[in-house]
């Protein structure tokens, strides 16, 4: 027990102070953690052997961050991505697989040594970029996306490349038999094969429906058994029952996934995708968040106490070159790839720099490649020491990348625009506070609406609450096109900025002289550009409950609930006019304080204003007399 609170203390100590400070220094979490991990092990020696059954634990964090995943993904969202799924991972793994491998024969090494080096080290960190990309808010740009894309591909090539590497070792049995030799290369293939399994044994038409079968009844049970499962946790009344019952969700088909030798990774994502439309999703992901965040720490912690110090200092130039080379030809391939796929500046270069290093399941290939004797045991320990320098790399590559996106000179972050599929009567452009009000009142009364917006946290706020709402730049034509601006009889401009509400309601005027243009505006100055630009409704943001709370001071200071609404009219009557009035007055450029002849007429106006309102409670005290 002591033992075991010691080593707590030392990893959660580490990364208390390590982290912080990564993050303060705009380095990222993952590289806090791999420093923590360096410390505690090669430097100080605080850790020893039992970092490697750790990072075997900590390997679930992986686990439960592609469930994570799986529940913002929507199955239609996954099918739409079959294309890159297949074609950019696909074409990914099997590039960087031959250049590897070609790498690996040069150096002297037999063909089935150099292609399980390949395989090996093609698979990039699934951890290390998806956290950091999250934590940068990147996932969903286009270059996001398509690592994404491939680090989805790479998981589940994971599968037949573990089934494919006895064969390697078949091979490599051959060969020894021939030399006259004894050992068998394969005896970890028999080992692994004695493992609880429910395709052990079985020919090939048997594991295949096993395996189809059961992934079937993971996604029946996730559409008609989750909420009767959820309704029983419920009447129990204890809050720690549905952090239970989510862990218990993805440890248990995590199992079932490694019964028929599937990742349970994979299998883990798969239950996301399914549970994504539930109701229930939104309290999973608050449950599992917290243990996805620490035991990925754990995981990049391990990685870094894990490092061969002796070897690593043995010859630390070689090692550092191999990892800097394996980084170079990834990041080579991975731009020519980005470059067919089309994506362009910033979103190739995140591509690019987010999956040139080798990772986690390196290290699962390469153990799996030594235990069978695929990989000789001391090119196996090199190996995985040039993982884990490309691992601890792949954070200054990100910060390579955020340099390079400011000397692009865009400022601020692409993102991919939604493919529009619906259309409607209303097209609301900008879904904040302003936006969402007027979306609920117009879909409470029964009216269609399409949401545009170019804020992806805003569209991802809607869609948890049942909104449905498109990701894009709403100033550009063609996306006003998709949503239906052809037929739509009314556009509400409710845009954070002034000047692209403005440029919005301008280009729309023109497309549509007859649409009826609702926008919202900043400030009066505001109003009169819209009033120019050909807005037919104006509405300033803070007008109405501002106007709503002098009506409540009127109340408050002896004036009843009827008389304080007459004086909010009469003021509300009187603005619109005085607004209409001074637009004439209004200078494009020109300030309204340096602008006199709109001083003067303000100034007129505001003693209309006073005198009317004084007409007002003079009628009311003659009533009262």
């Amino acid at each position: 027990m002591e033992a075991f609170l010691y080593q707590a203390t030392i990893y959660l100590s580490a990364a208390v102070i390590a982290v912080p400070i990564a993050a303060r220094l705009g380095l990222g979490s993952v590289l806090g953690y791999l420093a923590a991990g360096i410390i505690i092990g090669p430097v100080f020696g605080l850790v020893g052997s039992e970092t490697k059954d750790l990072q075997h634990f900590a390997e679930f964090g992986v686990v439960m961050m592609l469930f994570l995943i799986g529940l913002e993904l929507e199955p239609r969202a996954l099918w739409a991505m079959r294309h890159k799924l297949i074609g950019l991972g696909g074409l990914q793994i099997l590039i960087s697989t031959l250049a590897l491998m070609a790498a690996a024969m040069v150096a002297g090494e037999t063909w089935e040594v150099s292609l399980a080096i390949g395989l090996s080290l093609s698979l990039s960190s699934t951890a290390i970029v998806l956290q950091t990309l999250s934590e940068k808010g990147l996932m969903q740009t286009g270059g996001g996306r398509a690592s994404f894309s491939v680090l989805l591909t790479q998981d589940i090539a994971v599968i037949p490349i573990l089934a494919f590497m006895p064969l390697l070792a078949a091979s490599s049995v051959l060969k020894i038999a021939e030399d006259g030799s004894i050992q068998r290369a394969n005896h970890a293939a028999v080992e692994h094969a004695s493992r609880l399994s429910l395709v052990e044994g079985l020919p090939g038409w048997a594991v295949t429906l096993v395996t189809l079968g059961l992934i079937a009844m993971i996604i029946l049970a996730g559409i008609y058994l989750t909420r009767p499962v959820f309704r029983f946790i419920h009447a129990a009344n204890m809050r720690e029952m549905y952090t239970a019952l989510a862990l218990l969700i993805v440890v248990g088909i995590s199992f079932l996934m490694t019964l028929v030798g599937l990742s349970p990774a994979l299998g883990a994502f798969l239950a996301g995708v399914v549970l994504a439309n539930s109701e229930f999703r939104h309290e999973l992901e608050s449950d599992l968040t917290p243990f996805k965040g620490l035991l990925l720490g754990l995981f990049f912690i391990t990685v870094g106490a894990g490092i061969n110090y002796q070897l690593f200092l043995s010859d630390p130039g070689d090692l550092i070159g191999l990892a800097l080379l394996v980084i170079v030809a990834k990041g080579t391939i991975l731009y020519f790839v980005a470059r067919a796929f089309g994506l362009k500046r910033r979103n190739r270069w995140l591509f690019t720099l987010g999956l040139a290093q080798a990772g986690e399941f390196g290290f699962v290939l390469l153990s799996f490649s030594r235990q069978l004797n695929v990989i000789p045991p001391a090119l196996t320990e090199k190996l995985l020491l040039v993982v884990a320098l490309s691992m601890l790399i792949t954070p200054l590559l990100f910060i390579t990348y955020d340099l390079l996106s400011k000397r692009l000179g865009e400022s601020k972050t692409e993102l991919e625009p939604d493919e529009i599929d619906e259309e409607g009567p209303v097209i609301i452009a900008g879904i904040g506070r302003f936006g969402q009000i007027v979306n609920r009142l117009v879909r409470a009364s029964g009216v269609k609406t399409v949401v545009l917006d170019y804020d992806m946290k805003s569209i991802q706020l809607m869609r948890r609450f049942g909104v449905k709402g498109f990701l894009g730049d709403p100033t550009r034509p063609e996306l006003l096109k998709a949503a239906g601006l052809s037929k739509a009889k009314v556009l509400v401009v409710a845009l954070d900025d002034p000047k692209k509400t403005v440029q919005m309601v301008r280009q729309v005027r023109r497309m549509r002289p007859d649409l009826h243009i609702i926008a919202r505006a900043h400030d009066r100055t505001h109003v009169f550009e819209l009033y120019k630009a050909g807005a037919n409704d104006i509405v300033r943001e803070l007008f109405d409950s501002s106007l709503r709370a002098g009506r409540y001071v009127l109340e408050n200071i002896g004036l009843s609930e009827y008389e304080a609404a007459q004086a909010e009219q009469t003021f509300y009557a009187h603005d619109r006019m005085t607004v209409r009035d001074l637009a004439d007055y209004w200078v494009p450029g020109v300030p309204s304080s340096l602008n006199k002849a709109y001083i003067a007429r303000a100034r007129e106006l505001e003693k209309d204003l006073e005198t009317a309102l004084l007409e007002l409670y003079e009628q009311k005290d003659q009533k009262q007399a």
